[in-house]
């Protein structure tokens, strides 16, 4: 009963507070099986990312669990990046547009220009599931192995992994073939992002 109105609350309003990991694997659970109940991810695996968690959970095309971590995300709050980012040189992107923009992405697996293989989320919009990178000055595996969340907040907007877990859970499952990424947003509600909840939404407590 508790998780019902947790989730019913969070459906109606924006997720601005950073979540506690065990409110927000809860959460993530029950959005996990909102995509079951209303089919929405059409029998591929998904991932769930909670950005006010920075946490991803992984699952397969059956629903279960697989694992779930800790993610880098991009710097600015928000959940629209500007639509031309993808077009833009990085140093033309200003610290208030490297955001993490939310929704339901079909992957694709890609490989980067670096020759890196990658998970393309959005490929016009450059937006992707990529290992960690060291970026001189930016610390970014201490950053991931952190128990702050605050910190989390430090790319141009793609989603940066652990090296183990992306070997282990991203390559096997979205490396060869298409799955599903559902972005939370932080900053409206989620029924306004993902309209599979009010079809798959359980019926009001008594």
């Amino acid at each position: 009963m508790r998780q019902i109105l947790a989730l019913t609350l969070i459906l109606a309003t924006p997720l601005l507070a950073p979540r506690p990991a065990a409110a927000a694997a809860g959460l993530a659970q029950d959005f996990a099986d909102r995509v079951l109940q209303a089919q929405d991810a059409a029998g591929m695996p998904f991932a769930v990312l909670d950005k006010t968690a920075a946490r991803l959970w992984v699952y397969d095309a059956e629903g279960r669990l697989l694992g779930q971590t800790p993610a880098l995300l991009g710097e600015a709050m928000g959940d629209a990046a500007p639509a031309d980012i993808g077009s833009r040189p990085l140093r033309r992107i200003r610290a208030s547009e490297k955001i993490t923009s939310a929704g339901r992405y079909v992957t694709e697996p890609g490989i980067n220009a670096a020759g890196e293989d990658i998970v393309w989320l959005d490929y016009d919009a450059a937006l992707s599931m990529h290992r960690v990178r060291h970026v001189p000055g930016e610390q970014r595996p201490q950053r991931l192995a952190s128990p702050s969340i605050a910190d989390n907040r430090i790319s141009f907007g793609c989603i940066n992994l652990p090296p183990d877990f992306y070997e282990q859970h991203i390559a096997p499952l979205f490396g060869e073939r298409a799955g599903v990424v559902y972005v939370l947003p932080e900053t409206q509600p989620l029924r306004r992002v993902f309209r599979f909840l009010d079809a798959a939404a359980p019926d009001s407590p008594s």
